[in-house]
């Protein structure tokens, strides 16, 4: 197949839809697909739009551009709109992200969700089509393994890490865990390390901050610690948490947003009422819970190997997916996509 990934891959920490696009763009390469990241190709086999919004970095195409591709040269393409954020990450009461991409999906003949959360989200915003799925995203047990390294002796290591500096990230809950650790009762059993960016003015007194990193270097980073910590509030998915359970590191993760539904069953979730009681279980029962970690099943094969699956059955499916197309029936929508009015 020739497929089109709808995004600009960046070098480096980027965030978690970057990381997506080379993981699964290498896959499909590995499998023997040709993989493009744009439009220019005439003849690809399913476009993947990633992120409608061009004025955001990643963003290859539009739904504009989708529509016209399929217009003007190629009706046979087949497309997939994968959605992975929504309005309630951001301060948008209002939907406009999450209508955004509802509008802009209406070119998609599938959309993937990347958990049940975030598709409640836009069913709960007027999201209505009947060719969806969930996928959850995973990461390379190459790159995010264990170690078999003895623990050190002394307080149990928690470790977070975030590209983001958005304070949705959890800074309330990191806050208090850094006034938690000047505490000896606390200190004796516990400490953290933050990797990444934090929102400006940020000051830890007991948190270690490390820069951004990535790759072989932040994998060697995470493995060297107990526990991971992710306090991120109505996050649709995120990779940190992935990497830190692939780590073998037990999940202390907060009951927010999709990321209950990667982490449940492989740590203790928390809310904000709770922090200190279930941070009290999770160093209690840390040793339990390091037992199930080989569990861990959201890995980026997994992930890969369903997105495959879709686009072969959507081949399969060309013509009967070509006829139900719901923008045939909408010229107002085609007029107004086409020309930006």
């Amino acid at each position: 197949m020739k497929i089109s990934l709808g995004i600009k891959l960046k070098d480096g920490p980027w965030g978690g839809g970057n990381q997506f696009g080379k993981v699964l763009a290498d896959f499909l390469v590995r499998q023997g697909h040709s993989v493009s990241f744009d439009l220019s190709d005439p003849a690809l086999d399913i476009v993947m739009l990633l992120e409608p919004d061009r004025r955001l970095a990643t963003s290859a195409y539009d739904h504009s551009d989708v529509l016209r591709y399929i217009l003007f040269r190629n009706p046979n393409a087949l497309v997939i709109h994968r959605i992975n954020n929504t309005s309630e990450a951001r301060d948008d009461p209002d939907k406009v992200f999450n209508k955004f991409r509802i509008n802009a999906n209406l070119c998609a003949d599938h959309t993937v969700f990347v958990s049940d959360w975030c598709r409640k989200r836009y069913e709960a915003c007027g999201f209505n089509r009947e060719c969806v799925n969930v996928i959850l995203n995973g990461g390379n047990k190459d790159l995010w393994y264990p170690s078999t390294a003895p623990r050190r002796p002394g307080p149990l290591r928690i470790v977070t890490h975030h590209w983001s500096d958005n304070p949705k990230k959890g800074h309330d809950i990191y806050a208090r865990l850094d006034a938690l650790l000047s505490q000896p009762e606390w200190a004796s059993r516990c400490e953290c390390i933050y990797i990444g960016n934090v929102p400006k003015g940020t000051k830890f007194n007991s948190i270690k901050l490390l820069p951004p990193i990535s790759g072989m270097a932040l994998a060697d980073r995470l493995r060297d610690n107990d526990i991971y910590l992710t306090a991120s509030i109505n996050e649709s998915n995120g990779n940190h948490h992935i990497e830190g359970a692939l780590c073998g590191l037990p999940l202390l993760y907060r009951l927010s947003g999709g990321i209950p539904d990667y982490c449940r069953g492989f740590g203790i979730g928390f809310t904000e009422d709770d922090f200190e009681l279930r941070l009290d279980q999770i160093l209690t029962e840390f040793l339990c819970i390091k037992q199930r970690m080989p569990d861990y099943p959201n890995t980026s094969e997994s992930m890969c190997h369903s997105y495959l699956s879709l686009m072969q059955r959507m081949v399969f499916e060309r013509e009967a997916i070509k006829a139900r197309r719901p923008w045939k029936r909408k010229p107002f929508w085609l007029v107004r996509t086409l020309y930006h009015v």
